[in-house]
């Protein structure tokens, strides 16, 4: 059936439809210099977990105003083992993440990727980095191919929660995503790359194969 786009919107806001998609923001803005190099080359796999952890920053809109999500996962075991939400996009944000995960593991011998955003070059973040005794791996700007792990990620997040409707408060969307994130993904969404297990499942088996 062939019809106008002005048609199509018009039918799908008297049936209250949107379409769910990804976008991106800040693509116009220059990339700042590297702080670390790039100790994944795009190997997003470890053999055992707290080898190497991968983290970015998302953001959404609620009816008053965008909230942001910066996670930390696990390459091997694929869970999040670190995350914060707030307001902004600040340096605050990434390291407060990195304070959940290393607060969930403990001091850990750990290789930390992420792209080159302001957030993870400021100096906070490479200082908690340096305190924590972690090494920094960097990306590139704009090469989502270069953290495809946390992008794929972020995409379940946005068509499993994100996009399922218009959220009124940053209090709904953030519960809405530890709730995703704490119960739905960790405890009841199988992976493939797992074994077809969970990743707290798969975590659970690992720990006790190495305890034997």
């Amino acid at each position: 059936m062939r019809a106008s786009r002005n048609r199509v919107n018009r039918l799908c806001t008297s049936q209250r439809l949107w379409s769910v998609h990804s976008y991106k923001h800040g693509l116009n803005r220059k990339p700042g210099p590297p702080v670390h190099g790039d100790l994944v080359l795009r190997d997003f796999t470890a053999p055992a977990p707290n080898l190497l952890w991968l983290t970015d920053i998302t953001e959404h809109p609620t009816a008053e105003g965008k909230l942001c999500l910066c996670a930390v996962k696990d390459a091997c075991s694929k869970r999040i083992v670190g995350y914060s939400i707030g307001p902004r996009t600040t340096a605050g944000l990434a390291v407060n993440a990195l304070a959940n995960a290393l607060a969930l593991r403990g001091s850990v011998d750990t290789i930390v990727h992420s792209d080159r955003g302001s957030q993870f070059r400021s100096h906070a973040y490479v200082r908690a980095l340096r305190n924590a005794q972690l090494r920094g791996s960097m990306g590139r700007v704009g090469a989502c191919a270069d953290n495809a792990a946390m992008e794929s990620f972020f995409s379940l997040l946005q068509k499993n929660v994100l996009n399922r409707q218009r959220w009124q408060t940053r209090e709904q969307l953030r519960l809405a995503i530890v709730v995703w994130i704490e119960r739905t993904y960790h405890r009841r969404r199988r992976q493939d790359t797992l074994g077809r297990m969970t990743p707290i499942e798969f975590e659970t088996l690992t720990r006790a194969a190495h305890a034997t």
